[in-house]
């Protein structure tokens, strides 16, 4: 218990002098927006990118002069998930990595008027993989390119000139700080079932469900903590819904327990 309290007491100093940076969003083209949020207690990007829902498109990030340069770091929609590869150079289609280390936490059909797709992301700033551009709160700008089909396809093949764009040295500005439960930040994410959510404001009440909604447990929060360690190492693998708590608001994540 005293282990437990003194890692509580250290994520809560942390998460006092945590700081974000973004991008803001980014009108990249007529349907296709970015956004990149750096957190600094976390260690954690976030990634927000909406495109068309009929055919892929992607995000190329780092540090480059050009799009598709052989080696540089991007992700892309295939109409099943986020997918995390590498650019092979002009005219080649990109590599997939053999570990995807983006995380989908939110994935939305925007509406089929509006036919746009949203998917929110998140990535630690150094994952270990060559193949992945590593982060690092300290800069001040990023490199973007962009891509999307030119016609209803998830087949990965040439775009069209009118398709790609750049958005070279975009700039990182520090966030306005937020005290919502939705701000909420949970890790590791996957996990063995042993996790922290942390928040700028407090927690009262999680309630688990299951991936399909049905309620599975309540976890009562006594000291209307910040910063709050999980157990749920009993439960099958597979993914969780979290609904935070506490006398103001509400909020939902999702955890997946390996």
């Amino acid at each position: 218990m005293k282990n437990k309290i003194t890692f509580l007491l250290l994520l809560g100093f942390v998460s006092l002098f945590s700081q974000q940076k973004t991008t803001g969003l980014l009108d990249l083209s007529t349907n296709v927006k970015a956004n990149l949020t750096l957190d600094s207690g976390t260690s954690l990007v976030t990634l927000t990118l909406t495109g068309p829902n009929d055919r892929w498109f992607s995000l190329q990030f780092g540090s480059f002069t050009g799009g598709m340069e052989a080696g540089s770091d991007l992700v892309y929609w295939n109409n099943t998930t986020l997918v995390d590869a590498r650019h092979n150079g002009i005219g080649s289609t990109p590599t997939d990595d053999g570990v995807n280390n983006w995380t989908i936490t939110s994935n939305t059909n925007n509406s089929p008027s509006a036919g746009l797709r949203t998917i929110v992301a998140t990535r630690a700033f150094s994952t270990g993989d060559a193949n992945d551009y590593t982060f690092n709160f300290a800069n001040t700008n990023i490199d973007l390119a962009w891509a999307r089909h030119g016609s209803a396809s998830f087949a990965l093949s040439y775009h069209g000139a009118a398709n790609r764009g750049l958005a070279l040295d975009t700039a990182f500005t520090l966030g306005t700080e937020t005290f919502s439960l939705n701000d909420s930040k949970l890790f590791p994410n996957p996990s063995n079932g042993d996790f922290t959510i942390a928040t700028k404001t407090y927690l009262t009440k999680i309630n688990v469900y299951s991936h399909t909604g049905a309620f599975i447990k309540t976890i009562e929060v006594t000291d209307f903590a910040e910063n709050v360690f999980v157990n749920i190492t009993g439960l099958q693998t597979g993914v969780y819904l979290l609904e935070l708590q506490n006398d103001t608001d509400k909020s939902w994540k999702k955890v997946i327990v390996n």
